[in-house]
């Protein structure tokens, strides 16, 4: 950081009440606010910190906080936009006890044009220099009432000597100090310093001193300021003294003197108005303005550097040139001028024509750029080169050999490049941005503004205007030929085509080139041949524009009516939406350009919809006339990540606060609806507020006295509600008479504090008390500080922090408390937490164990409550679970109201179970179809989404927008996640389009490629949910099984090499779950409007399932060896393929046993390997299949879900006890396994051939998104093949795909379209290419932390540090889930991260490379960091030190990282490292 930026950013912290700092276009860069964050965490002090976007107006900010205030200071890195607008308000400003803090860099040219519109104008060459003025400026703004400039050179060198916190504020308020009397003729200095060592002037000290102090005379009086007397506002006969007269001049610098003398009093330091350097009778005296090096010295010349330029007497000029001087040079960094002559060069001349000397002087103005070009030698070059030169403008030093290096242009964030990159990738070369940050190169900062970058588009569309009129008068030319005629015509016809008006440009060009036409027209066309391509202009500017739209140019371009596109974007973060300054309001600039009539107007967010994005631009494009295109683009710094500028847009976007919307005028010229709402969120909520209001209509249309019984029934509907509200209140009464109603409310993610919260209700009913229950966001403070006795039962989320439903009156209670309120006098609690002791193991974690729990027990008692029963706590760790701390907290509930004797005879009800669900269900129909008919929520009853499940369906909401919905009360974002059975992973190009299709015009935009391979839709919303499975029916596939507790997708290997064998696998696999498929005609029914066959005479049967189902999922895998790609071994059943000799499918080896799903903290349930328990031909499959599935079916665990799953049953029973009722079931015994080899589990990416020479290619679409982003437009790629691809398209398990059998003279065109779409790409590491991830957040319910949209960052870190040590091409297989299901298959990975709340991950380390082994918990809880500094040094030593061919799995095993898991149910054995890498637990 600068030391001159933060010991001026200090002393303008400590000084003043309002500071308005201006910020650069990247917050993240601005060094003042790096200072001023740093001071608000240690200092006392606490002034107003007001922001200023970059462009922004800081003028009229500092105008409306200036009232009051005692003193105000702006800090910034000056521009000349900045500059210009100061001027604009100087007037108003230099009245305000106000200093302006400008740091330059080697430029003052833009700081100069302040000099003559403020009263005082500051100079710093050093740090220490910048500390002293800018503590002298303050004290001067502040004591007089005025603005004060201080520059200062925020790169310049040295250390500083701050003055400490503490004495900043007396200083600014101490006694006034006056100096002595001026002494005529001699050069005095206000410091009593004679100068710098080395330096000898002869009767004066300095330019401005004095050589006494006097500290005890007071300057003026305490109520008018010395500077409105100078005014003529307050004292008497001083209307005569004007601003700029040699009185107000020489009253202004005596303000000055005064207030550096109380500044040497205080630091011991002179602050200088200017130095002096050199001999004592010089021949040159040389003014410098500018960072000049102090080594600099010449004979006979006198260097006079300038830190007071405003005020500056004349007889201070006139002191500092010695009688022998006979030349005057001023020199001045400056990069260019206002005006022909500087003011400091006017001053010295206007100076010397008062001096009474006969002796003429030379006066000459020097401007340089850089601090190399001032030296002795080149100084001496131009004293002797211009010694007798009066010039007629200033001279540049070093002209002659100075080559001054090129403006770099300016830095564009690279979050911009999202909408940039759009621009480039839809119209090419077509594309102008006007106001592109290359042409600073060439044009000067100013190139990026709006009015000049409106000035160049006019200055094209009249050449090009000239271009057309020169083509048409050439035509008329009687020598033209035939063929040019032909072509110059053919252009005009064109001019406005995108492509031909360049193709068609061309060959004009070429023609007249080659032409011996001899005409001026054919001179200036070729002059403007520029021209002849129609170009796609753009003017791109930030939110700043919309401040001021007058100022800004934003209006001029608006109303200019060019076809000029601008394209602005909004970098407000939607969550500090309220944290910027309230006066400071953008305007609407989309009404504003919508009320013009004639403009194109579009919002737009490229992390929403970037399909919307396209079409925006393309509109804007084809508009003829001016454009407006707002893209919302919320970041708060350049390394912002990507997801956390997708989690605001969302929310922007979702809220309504950031609309997408296009308004295209020449639609409503064609009586057309000009508007078009694309904000699916506010369409949502609008249509369905429509359909209420259509419906209503509807029914007082049809039944006119409706609306009269409505209104009439009113009064009765009233006295009934009354009269029941009476009978509830004198209940109440009799009930309170014994025991007084009890609240409960309840915090809960996952349902388990719910469920006890209800118990509690239960039992308080039963033993006769008044008890009611509630969500705890459901009851606000002032409510709470009502009632008299209440339970709280919290569990915990993420880290120690409060489930989704109690988090807003967490967040109150905390802020209630902040402001030592104490509002619950009458309130009387206890509370119950759930958490889990072993969820965060280390020490330093131990805390988040029950935190929301002993957090809000505290914290009630902080507000004023009285705990009734002392907080209890259960422990999923406890031999009973929670079960264990409820029993030992429940009996003092009841003992407060004496109730705990009552003896219970009534039995409690027993939960509803998923299992009463299913039998309840018929079959598996609930009331789903009733409940797609309610319009007046977007979710489904809690019983029907268990159920919609079976039918392929996940009721989801939006948990990045969750929070935001709930604060404004309204419910969740509700959508459901579709997913296709696909059996065997193939589909054709027919049915890959209408997914295509059905995505897009039913989802997200976007679908997933799922580790099961097979199609998965996200953000249906539930009116969509019909049409979108019906689309999918309607190309031959279906949803049913794909999700619940039956036998779901089966999946097999792509292996596109052997073709034959894949037919074979492909066709078992079809058989399998074509076998295993429910019955029940529920689906076909609610989906596809088939009736019930003979009403309901005729009932549904399941053969297999019955009506309970499976007690769990059940998930089947057919692998073809080598290749591992489906990880046969974690599936409840696995079919080995075993060939013959000849090559043929003999049968399959069988497996049984496999099983991911794992909760954290909970030793009874782990993740389980399947065993091979024998060998079936091709035809005994299906049948093994169904008599397994049919023995985990009669004997699985349906009392306990967490254990229901078939590994437990076998753990339960025993390997060789399942195998054998399988073989009884059967009826005879399955064959030895036959012998195989596997040897790896990742895809084969690239082209390969398969035996009956068709060709095939594996894509990589990483985690299996296929969607369209920048530069990668994936979905419309596999669209494009989709419509010319003649075979199939098959889904890995790795969640990529195979484009397969592919006829030989099929594939140049097959790669011409992976080419033009990028999608042969394959130049990715090995850890990417073996990496996955499930979807977790925002949709997935259970999702703990972020998975699929965080892999890709973690894997651009990790994979650093491969390529650091040489292992870019090696794979190492990781997978990352956001909860500890398993749905990546994380717990067969080399290195595995399970989430456990955001940004915290459990660690797993020695999975088999080909899945033959299960990994371990390495680490309970890591973050980022924590994973980087585990990962860097092992990855090195594997490099160093692994054996060949040994895979990265195996090598953290050999090397003592972890142990091996031999078994499931002993995973848990050895977890947290071996040895020296053991983790250290709390337990």
């Amino acid at each position: 950081m600068s030391t001159s930026i933060a010991a001026v950013s200090r002393i303008a912290f400590l000084a003043s009440d309002v500071v308005v700092l201006s910020q650069p276009t990247l917050i993240a860069t601005s060094q003042f606010t790096e200072t001023y964050q740093s001071l608000a965490a240690t200092s006392i002090r606490r002034p107003l910190l007001l922001p200023v976007p970059s462009g922004g107006d800081p003028g009229s900010t500092i105008l409306r906080n200036g009232s009051g205030a005692a003193l105000l200071s702006f800090t910034t890195s000056i521009t000349s936009q900045t500059a210009i607008r100061l001027v604009l308000h100087a007037g108003e400003l230099s009245s305000l006890p106000l200093v302006l803090h400008l740091a330059v860099k080697d430029d003052l040219s833009d700081v100069l044009v302040l000099r003559s519109a403020f009263p005082f104008f500051l100079l710093s060459y050093t740090p220490q220099q910048a500390h002293d003025n800018a503590l002298l400026a303050s004290r001067l703004s502040r004591t007089e009432k005025t603005a004060v400039v201080h520059v200062f050179y925020e790169h310049a060198d040295g250390s500083v000597a701050d003055i400490a916190e503490e004495e900043v504020q007396p200083f600014l308020l101490s006694q006034k100090l006056t100096p002595p009397p001026h002494k005529k003729g001699v050069c005095e200095d206000v410091n009593g310093s004679s100068g710098p060592s080395g330096a000898h002037i002869e009767n004066a000290s300095d330019l401005n001193g004095h050589n006494t102090v006097e500290t005890n005379r007071v300057h003026r009086s305490n109520d008018v300021t010395a500077v409105e007397s100078l005014k003529g506002t307050d004292v008497p006969g001083a209307n005569t003294v004007k601003r700029g007269t040699p009185a107000a001049i020489s009253g202004l610098y005596q303000l000055y003197e005064s207030v550096a003398l109380s500044t040497l009093s205080r630091t011991r330091r002179p602050c200088r108005p200017s130095t002096i350097r050199g001999g004592s009778n010089p021949h040159t005296v040389v003014f410098t303005l500018g960072n000049i090096p102090s080594s600099v010295e010449i004979d006979g010349v006198s260097f006079i550097s300038i830190a007071l330029l405003t005020p500056l007497p004349p007889s201070q000029i006139l002191q500092a040139i010695p009688l022998s001087a006979s030349r005057v040079i001023v020199l001045e960094q400056v990069h260019r001028s206002n005006t022909k002559w500087t003011p400091l060069y006017l001053d010295v001349v206007d100076a010397l024509q008062e001096r009474q000397t006969s002796s003429p002087v030379l006066v000459q103005s020097v401007w340089f750029t850089s601090v190399e070009q001032v030296s002795a030698p080149s100084l001496l070059k131009l004293l002797h080169a211009t010694s007798s030169l009066r010039h007629t403008s200033p001279l540049q030093l070093g002209n002659e050999t100075l080559s001054l290096a090129p403006t770099p242009a300016p830095y564009v964030p690279k979050h911009e490049s999202s909408y940039t990159k759009i621009l480039s990738h839809v119209f090419g070369a077509r594309l102008e941005i006007s106001n592109s940050t290359d042409l600073v190169v060439t044009h000067g900062t100013i190139a990026t503004s709006p009015e000049y970058a409106l000035g160049r588009v006019r200055g094209q569309l009249d050449q090009r205007a000239q271009l057309i009129k020169s083509v048409q008068e050439l035509m008329e030319v009687g020598e033209v030929g035939a063929e040019l005629h032909k072509l110059l015509a053919q252009w005009i016809q064109v001019q406005d085509d995108s492509s031909k008006s360049r193709s068609v440009g061309d060959q004009v060009i070429a023609a007249l080139e080659s032409s011996k036409l001899s005409n001026v027209l054919v001179d200036r066309i070729l002059a403007l041949k520029a021209h002849f391509p129609v170009r796609s202009r753009w003017i791109v500017g930030s939110d700043a524009w919309s401040y001021d739209l007058g100022s800004s140019g934003l209006h001029h371009a608006i109303a200019s009516g060019l076809d000029i596109n601008i394209l602005i974007l909004d970098t407000l973060p939607y969550s500090s939406r309220n944290s910027a300054d309230p006066h400071r309001r953008k305007q609407d600039v989309g009404l504003y350009a919508m009320n013009h009539g004639d403009i194109y107007v579009a919002s737009a967010a490229v992390y929403s919809s970037y399909a919307q994005v396209l079409q925006a631009v393309m509109e804007a494009d084809r508009h003829k006339g001016p454009s407006v295109v707002l893209a919302y683009l919320p970041y708060q710094a350049d390394d912002s990540p990507a997801l956390e500028v997708l989690k605001e847009t969302k929310l922007a976007v979702d809220s309504g606060y950031w609309p997408l919307y296009r308004w295209d005028p020449v639609k409503e010229a064609r009586g057309e609806e000009p508007f078009t709402l694309d904000s699916d969120a506010v369409k949502n909520d609008l249509q369905q507020f429509l359909d209420r209001q259509n419906h209503l209509s509807q029914l007082i249309h049809s039944k006119p006295q409706l609306a009269t019984e409505l209104v009439s029934s009113l009064g009765e509907n009233v006295k009934e509600a009354r009269r029941r509200k009476a009978q509830q209140a004198y209940m109440d009464l009799l009930v309170a008479l014994d025991t007084p109603p009890l609240l409960v409310l309840y915090a809960s993610d996952g349902g388990t504090a719910e469920k006890y919260a209800k118990k509690l209700i239960n039992r308080a009913k039963i033993r006769g008390m008044s008890a009611s229950l509630g969500a705890l966001d459901s009851m606000t403070i002032e409510g709470l500080a009502q009632e008299e006795y209440v339970v709280f039962v919290t569990s915990v989320a993420g880290q120690g922090e409060p489930p989704q439903n109690g988090r807003q009156i967490f967040k109150a209670l905390n802020a209630a408390a902040l402001r030592g309120e104490k509002p619950f006098s009458k309130l009387r609690y206890s509370v119950f937490g759930l958490g889990d002791s072993h969820y965060w193991p280390r020490p330093e974690d131990a805390h988040y164990y029950n935190k929301p729990g002993k957090d809000l027990d505290l914290r009630l008692e902080q507000l004023g409550g009285e705990r009734f029963a002392d907080l209890g706590l259960g422990d999923d760790q406890d031999a009973d679970g929670p079960e264990t701390g409820y029993k030992v907290w429940e009996p003092k509930v009841w003992k407060t109201f004496g109730v705990d004797s009552i003896e219970i005879k009534e039995a409690e009800p027993d939960p509803i179970t998923n299992e009463h669900i299913k039998a309840a269900s018929g079959y598996l129909r609930g009331t789903i179809a009733e409940g797609l008919e309610d319009t007046t929520t977007g979710a489904l009853a809690a019983s029907d989404t268990q159920l919609t499940k079976f039918h392929g369906i996940y009721q989801q909401d939006d948990r990045d927008i969750r929070d935001e919905r709930q604060a404004q009360g309204v419910e969740p974002a509700f959508s459901f996640m579709i997913r296709v059975r696909t059996p065997g992973g193939v589909c054709t190009p027919e049915q890959w389009l209408q997914m295509d299709q059905i995505s897009d015009e039913h989802g997200n935009g976007t679908f997933k490629i799922t580790t099961r391979a097979t199609f998965q839709f996200h953000g249906v919303i539930k009116r969509h949910l019909k049409p979108s499975i019906q689309k999918i029916n309607r190309v031959l596939m279906d949803t049913l099984a794909a999700c619940g507790d039956v036998n779901r997708n089966v999946i097999c290997s792509a292996i596109p090499t052997l073709s034959k064998l894949h037919a074979r696998v492909y066709e078992f696999s079809k058989l399998v779950s074509s076998h295993l498929l429910p019955r029940t005609t529920a689906y076909h029914e609610i989906w596809l409007d088939k009736k019930m066959v003979a009403g309901e005479a005729v009932k549904d049967v399941e053969p297999l399932y019955g009506e309970f189902y499976l007690p769990r999922k059940f998930k089947i895998a057919i692998v073809v060896p080598p290749t591992n790609d489906v990880d046969v071994f974690a599936n409840d059943l696995g079919f080995i393929a075993i060939v013959d000799e000849h090559g043929e499918l003999a049968g399959f080896n069988v497996t049984v046993g496999g099983g991911m799903g794992v909760t954290h903290g909970n030793k009874k349930t782990y993740p389980r390997m399947a065993d091979v328990i024998g060998f079936c031909t091709v035809e005994q499959g299906p049948i093994v299949a169904e008599n397994v599935m049919l023995t985990q079916r009669d004997n699985g665990n349906r009392a306990d879900r967490k254990n229901a799953r078939l590994k437990y049953t076998i753990d339960r029973m025993g390997l060789d006890v399942f195998k054998a009722e399988v073989e009884f079931r059967l009826g005879y015994k399955l064959a030895p396994a036959r012998p195989y080899t596997l040897d790896r589990n990742v895809d084969d990416f690239g082209w390969t051939v398969g035996e009956d020479g068709r060709h095939h290619v594996t894509l990589f679409l990483e985690n299996g998104r296929v969607q369209d982003e920048p530069g990668r437009d994936f979905k419309t790629g596999l669209r494009e093949i989709a419509k010319i691809h003649k075979g199939a398209f098959r889904l890995t398990a790795n969640q990529h795909l195979v484009l397969s059998d592919i006829a030989t003279n099929d594939v140049p065109e097959i790669k011409s379209l992976l080419a033009q779409y990028k999608l042969d790409n394959l130049n990715y590491s090995g850890l990417r290419l073996s990496s996955s991830a499930c979807v977790a957040f925002p949709t997935c319910g259970l999702a703990m932390a972020e998975s699929e949209r965080y892999l890709p960052v973690l894997v651009d870190k990790v994979e650093k540090i491969c390529e650091e040590n040489g292992l870019r091409n090696d794979s190492i297989v990781m997978r990352m889930t956001g909860c500890p299901n398993g749905c990546a298959r994380p717990y067969l990975a080399e290195v595995a991260f399970i989430g456990k709340a955001p940004g915290s991950y459990s660690m797993l380390l020695g999975g088999g490379y080909f899945g033959q082994r299960l990994n371990k918990i390495y680490r309970e809880t890591v973050s980022e960091p924590e994973i980087l500094a585990i990962l860097r040094p092992m990855i090195k030593r594997y490099a160093l030190e692994r054996q060949e061919d040994e895979h990265f799995g195996d090598f953290v095993i050999r090397a003592g990282y972890i142990a091996p898991t031999t078994e499931g149910k002993y995973w848990y054995d050895k977890m947290g490292g071996e040895g020296k890498y053991k983790e250290v637990s709390t337990l």
